[in-house]
């Protein structure tokens, strides 16, 4: 048995050798500060990394496209204000035809394209011109020009006119209809056979009007990267919604649930089952009706009134339809998962009741977590708006091309014009994906800092509170009068180091990993391994490294951030106490973290749920289905309504998680001190382990999880069903509370932070788990044995009596 701790807030033998025991309120020193430095020089990094994007970038380019002046739609330029322009047009329809050709010598890029309020409309009895810019002899401006049409035909010399006949400008014909997606016009390969009419008879050049002509327009606007500055930009279109949804909704239910905990602990963990199977089932509702299996309210990617039989296929619809798919069966196995753990939600009511006793003593925990959460809101706020010009960041260039066919009649020059004439695109540089996705690690990274720095303030409060009680009145009045500012300043002064060091892991641990997978989707082919000898080794490298990382430290965990705030240690000798408690007492107290953790982890789902269903409903409404705000897909801003909600609920759901775990590993150090006897311990905490490590007692050897392994005799009177659900119990406590990491040649678990074999701890928590559920479904198979044996016995006592007492052999069945 280890010794006392020596903490900061904690039990301690005086320096004197006498038993007097007090708390200790000195004695700390800075930890981890290399690692404290490290994060500062980061955030250096991240101010210089986004002054980059701000300077070189234009969310504007993620939504409209470039005309063959390289200036982008909708937005002010030097020498041409195309501010309500945002509809990108292709003037010349034979280029665009030539484009969709497999062999085609031009590309949709270089074909010639100009920036309109709306497409235009072919007309029924005469031809209709869509004009260039008016420039040289052209006196409009360009308010007239949009009057009129775009169409300045009458004004052209004779000259103008030939080369217009020639597909050469300055006016092109209108011969097709046209459909605004996602603020290009795409042609419908439907001519107009009076504008075609009207076309031959002067004499024009033969124009294409085969379905090709509209492939090569929809395939430009739903290949990937397009669909990507799609998304992008709806995050930034939604902006109103990710505030409202991501940020004030979750506060305000975050701060709902904890006053009812507080209050109404007993009903709290039925209302949270209930109500997330509720949400959920809501959330993939809503999925359906934007996938269109529900409804006629699809993601459409027209924007603005349309001809109802036109039908374009965009890539967001499939998104659309796979996350809905995706949600039913999440929805199916929470169902079942939460028939599954109804007898065990009274044993995580006893648990919050632990935490809700806790926060009623320290009222300000209830209101820390605003701290934390007005921080990471103006972080976000920062960070989106420079993701966004980060991710339009790239150079607007002419493209380089031989293709005679882009020649077109310059209105300056006066005379048809072959050079230079290709089209512009956005050229990403590599430095730029480096940017973004170090702009990606800053926000897990600084997400992680905030959450482990306030868990670690709420840990302090909490062992201020733990240690006091018991002790003496002036021992007591030791222990700070606002606890919770108490443990900021220890957090400021002392751990900001090991808090840097915990949260850079997660970061570090995650990206290696989205590297090594991305690795490994490249290297395998239609899922065989590759033929070359250096396609397989970095096939088989990047699949070992990513077993190896999955066994490496996943999480700095809440436990070793508990023993940063109570003992003062660094980040990884913490853990390493933490570690050592919970494994000499995994069996009396698994089982009730566990079943509190789901409990909690159902809570923020509920928060961040309805998040993101309140986010569906504001997505939904007139504002973001116009054409102007409207947004692509409701897919990623309800997502990232639904990450905002989670962290938000994350960090005031802290104060119960802290809370129970803080106090339960405080019942473990006291314990150990005491020889097995808690002296400070709650009295309620008391009689929940007590109960649990009897319950454990009677049913490990017994009714345990372990039975199916150890003990085949059970096979043969247990149901199939019950044995089959126990092993995807055990199945599911692998997934979730199995993601074994490795740390020093040591293991650690991702979900407890328990250093130890990786097998034997996977199976620890498989059996925390599963007893949890297993155990109630086989305790009650054994309960109906019993009943029926002692109505058998009861029977045949009876009859035993009517026949005199003679068939008492009978009886005892």
């Amino acid at each position: 048995m280890r010794g006392p701790l020596g903490a900061v807030i904690g039990r301690y033998t005086s320096s004197d050798g006498s038993d007097k025991d007090g708390i200790i309120k000195h004695n700390r020193k800075c930890r981890d500060i290399t690692f404290l430095v490290i994060f500062i020089a980061f955030w250096v990094s991240m101010i210089v990394n986004s002054s980059f994007g701000f300077n070189q970038g234009n969310p504007l380019r993620l939504t409209y496209g470039l005309d063959y002046e390289g200036n982008v739609c909708g937005s002010s330029h030097r020498h041409r204000d195309l501010t309500q322009l945002e509809l990108r047009y292709w003037l010349n329809p034979n280029q665009v035809y030539e484009s969709g050709l497999k062999d085609g010598e031009t590309t949709l890029a270089n074909a010639r394209t100009i920036c309109l309020l709306d497409c235009p409309e072919p007309s029924d009895d005469t031809l209709s011109w869509v004009c260039d810019y008016p420039d040289g002899e052209i006196r409009l401006k360009m308010d007239d020009w949009i009057d009129r049409n775009y169409d300045y035909f009458e004004f052209l010399t004779p000259e103008m006119r030939n080369s217009s006949l020639q597909l050469q400008g300055p006016c092109y014909p209108l011969i097709f209809p046209s459909v605004n997606v996602y603020w290009s016009c795409q042609f419908i390969a439907r001519a107009s056979n009076s504008s075609l009419r009207h076309w031959e008879q002067m004499g024009g050049v033969n124009i294409q009007e085969d379905m090709v002509i509209d492939k090569s327009i929809r395939r430009s606007v739903n290949s990937r990267a397009s669909v990507l500055k799609r998304y992008v930009a709806d995050v930034g279109k939604s902006w109103p919604v990710l505030i409202v949804c991501g940020g004030l909704v979750p506060l305000f239910l975050s701060i709902v649930w904890l006053l009812l905990i507080r209050h109404f602990v007993a009903a709290m963990p039925w209302i949270t089952v209930v109500l997330f199977n509720l949400l959920l089932i809501s959330v993939t509702i809503f999925y359906y009706l934007k996938a269109g299996w529900i409804g006629d309210d699809a993601v459409t990617p027209i924007i603005g009134e349309h001809d109802p039989y036109i039908h374009v296929y965009g890539r967001e619809l499939t998104h659309v339809r796979i996350v809905a798919l995706l949600m039913t069966f999440i929805s199916a196995v929470a169902i079942l998962t939460s028939i599954a753990i109804i007898r065990r939600i009274l044993m995580a009511t006893s648990v919050l009741k632990v935490a809700a006793k806790v926060i009623g003593e320290v009222q300000a925990l209830i209101i820390f977590p605003a701290i934390p959460y007005a921080m990471l809101a103006i972080f976000y706020m920062f960070w989106l708006s420079a993701a966004l010009h980060l991710f339009s960041s790239g150079q607007v260039v002419q493209n380089n091309c031989n293709n005679t066919n882009c020649c077109a009649y310059d209105l300056v020059l006066k005379k048809v014009n072959c050079e230079r004439c290709c089209g512009y695109s956005i050229r990403y540089t590599p430095h730029i994906t480096i940017a973004i996705f170090f702009h990606l690690l800053g926000c897990y990274w600084a997400t992680q800092f905030f959450i482990a720095s306030s868990a670690t303030v709420i840990a302090g409060s909490v062992g201020s509170y733990y240690w006091a009680r018991g002790e003496e009145e002036e021992a007591s009045q030791e222990i700070p009068f606002l606890p919770v500012f108490a443990s900021m300043k220890r957090l400021a002064r002392y751990n900001l180091g090991s808090v840097a060091l915990g949260s850079l892991v997660v970061s570090f641990v995650e990206s290696f990993r989205f590297i090594l997978e991305a690795i490994r989707r490249r290297t395998k082919v239609s899922g065989t391994r590759p033929d070359h000898w250096l396609g397989r080794m970095g096939y088989y490298t990047s699949r070992g490294c990513l077993k190896s990382v999955e066994w490496t430290i996943k999480s700095a965990n809440r436990n070793a951030y508990i023993m940063i705030a109570i003992t003062g240690k660094s980040f990884c000798k913490s853990s390493a106490i933490a570690t050592e408690l919970i494994r000499n007492n995994i069996m009396r107290i698994g089982k009730v973290n566990v079943i509190g953790d789901v409990i909690l982890f159902l809570g923020k789902l509920c928060v961040s749920l309805f998040s993101a269903l309140f986010g569906f409903l504001m997505l939904d409404s007139h504002k973001y289905r116009s054409s102007h705000n409207k947004v692509s897909s409701p897919l990623l801003p309800v997502l990232a309504c639904w990450a905002l909600g989670y962290v938000v609920a994350t960090l005031f759901f802290a104060v119960v998680e802290m809370s129970i775990d803080t106090i339960i590993l405080s019942f473990c150090q006291d314990s150990e001190e005491n020889e097995g006897n808690a002296q400070h311990a709650p009295s309620l905490l008391l009689e929940t382990l007590d109960s649990n490590h009897e319950e454990e007692e009677f049913y490990s050897y017994q009714i345990s999880p372990f039975c199916f392994i150890f003990r085949r005799r059970f096979f043969f009177f247990l149901p199939p069903s019950i044995i089959v659900f126990s092993v995807l119990t055990l199945s599911v406590a692998d997934v979730f509370c199995g993601k074994a990491t490795s740390f020093d040649g040591e293991v650690m678990m991702g979900s407890r932070g328990v250093i130890s074999d990786k097998w034997s701890m996977r199976i620890l928590w498989g059996c925390a788990l599963g007893s949890a559920i297993g155990d109630d479904l086989i305790s009650t198979h054994f309960q109906r044995q019993t009943q029926n044996r002692a109505r058998a016995l009861a029977e045949g006592m009876r009859a035993a009596e009517s026949q005199g007492g003679g068939g008492d052999g009978d009886g005892s069945v």
